[in-house]
């Protein structure tokens, strides 16, 4: 099973990560679901060790959050947008990545909070971002 999709799972439901608001862009309600979306890289480190010695191996990992922001006014405006930021979500484990996966998205699963966060950081900054595209589609509309 993919990791992207364990991990998906673990987190449980979409909507568990989504973050909805709603705003008041120049008189019109708009409504904006962020929904955050846990992609996990794995690296292969160190090495095996030789007999009677101990082993470095080792597999890091690193978990991105990508954020979609989707936002439909009352007007109709439907405007969506892609946002990839690392987050703070990272670590390690013994032995190879392979036999690791399991582990380490039940570990991320385990660190949701962090990824709600990370979500809802998005979110605070994206609103300057938010403004201008609601403004430039409303303009648009008007010619």
């Amino acid at each position: 099973m993919n990791v992207a999709i364990l991990a998906g799972l673990l987190l449980g439901s979409p909507q568990a990560e989504a973050h909805r608001i709603e705003i008041d862009h120049r008189g019109q309600r708009v409504e904006v679901t962020y929904q955050g979306t846990a992609d996990v890289s794995h690296k292969q480190i160190g090495t095996v060790g030789a007999a009677g010695r101990a082993s470095t191996l080792r597999c890091a990992w690193r978990a991105n959050v990508s954020v979609a922001r989707e936002a439909r006014s009352a007007a109709g405006h439907v405007l969506a947008r892609s946002i990839t930021a690392e987050a703070p979500i990272a670590g390690s484990r013994p032995g190879w990545c392979s036999g690791q996966r399991d582990a380490i998205a039940q570990e991320v699963a385990a660190r949701r909070g962090e990824v709600r966060e990370h979500v809802l950081a998005v979110a605070e900054r994206d609103r300057e971002m938010l403004a201008l595209e609601l403004d430039t589609a409303h303009a648009a509309g008007r010619s």
